[in-house]
């Protein structure tokens, strides 16, 4: 496919394109496309390798034109002493919302929120409230509601953007906004945020700290990377592979990294094989044989055997 073909499609298709690739094609490739743009989209093995030879200015550059979850996986996939050379190269307002979230485990609410979120004030009328928007000249991706705070900054409820329009502009937000939406807190984990997501059919959630204070918010597409995740995962631990790892890695890497998965299945291997050898006296004569030389017989020993190997390696 030729350069100026592929630059014309989605960073989302180039990112899989470029992990399709050989690693000597891969970089020819990577060094003729828009490398910010594509970054979030790359998986975490493909994504580490590439930024290898990324000055800590590019990689900041790539980070500050993300949203805020997007930009602390990026991070996350670098060693510790690049992240403070990264967060160096930023600027104060970029530096101090990723400091904050980089604060939480990956694998958490706040590992997974985003901290580009509008929030008014409980007192404020909903007059003050439109001025306020007027004066943001971009406001942040998928905000479908205002999240209310009180003097303390601690989470009261939510503003919908249909409530503010529909309503009064005399009254305040504290009688407009709804509080049946919980906030989450930010150590809970990814599972149980995605559990919630689809318990309460949310859009987004505000997340908050040990305090109450509100912190962020998680939206729908961030749950939707999760659940992903985990369905990757569980088909490609089954033939023990890793959700992220490189196809085209060096084979000592590879073999490596499945030595184990791949001892454990020779070994429940050879254990079936022994345990059938041990009857095989009485198969042969048993009036059973026919029945197991079956193909259908066949197919579900093989699909037993299976999972069971899966079922001990998982546990």
């Amino acid at each position: 496919m030729k350069i100026k073909k592929i630059k014309k499609q989605h960073p989302s298709e180039i990112a899989d394109i470029l992990e399709s690739l050989p690693q000597k094609q891969r970089q020819a490739l990577w060094e003729k496309v828009e490398q910010k743009e594509i970054l979030p989209y790359l998986s975490d093995s493909v994504r580490s390798e590439l930024m290898q030879d990324m000055a800590p200015v590019q990689i900041a550059t790539a980070a500050e034109s993300m949203q805020t979850d997007d930009a602390v996986d990026l991070l996350q996939d670098l060693p510790d002493e690049r992240i403070e050379k990264v967060l160096e190269a930023m600027e104060i307002q970029h530096y101090q919302r990723l400091r904050q979230v980089l604060f939480y485990p990956e694998n958490t609410a706040g590992g997974l929120m985003n901290t580009d979120l509008l929030v008014v004030r409980t007192e404020m009328t909903l007059k003050m409230v439109l001025r306020y928007l007027r004066r943001i000249k971009n406001l942040p991706e998928q905000t479908d509601v205002l999240f209310a705070v009180d003097c303390k900054n601690c989470y009261r409820g939510v503003l919908a953007i249909t409530d503010l329009v529909t309503h009064s502009q005399k009254k305040t937000v504290e009688q407009v906004m709804s509080s049946e939406i919980q906030a989450i807190e930010a150590q809970l984990s990814d599972h149980e945020v995605a559990r919630l997501f689809e318990q309460r059919d949310l859009v987004s959630a505000p997340v908050v700290d040990e305090q109450g204070i509100l912190v962020g918010r998680i939206t729908i597409d961030d749950v939707v990377d999760v659940i992903r995740a985990e369905a990757d995962h569980n088909l490609m631990s089954s033939a023990g592979l890793d959700k992220d790892e490189d196809m085209f890695a060096p084979i000592l890497t590879t073999t490596r990294e499945r030595a184990l998965w791949l001892g454990v299945n020779l070994a429940t291997a050879f254990l079936a094989a022994y345990v059938i050898g041990l009857f095989e006296a009485f198969l042969l004569l048993s009036p059973l044989r026919k029945i197991a030389d079956h193909p259908l017989i066949a197919v579900a020993l093989t699909t037993a055997y299976m999972v069971a190997s899966e079922k001990f390696r998982d546990g």
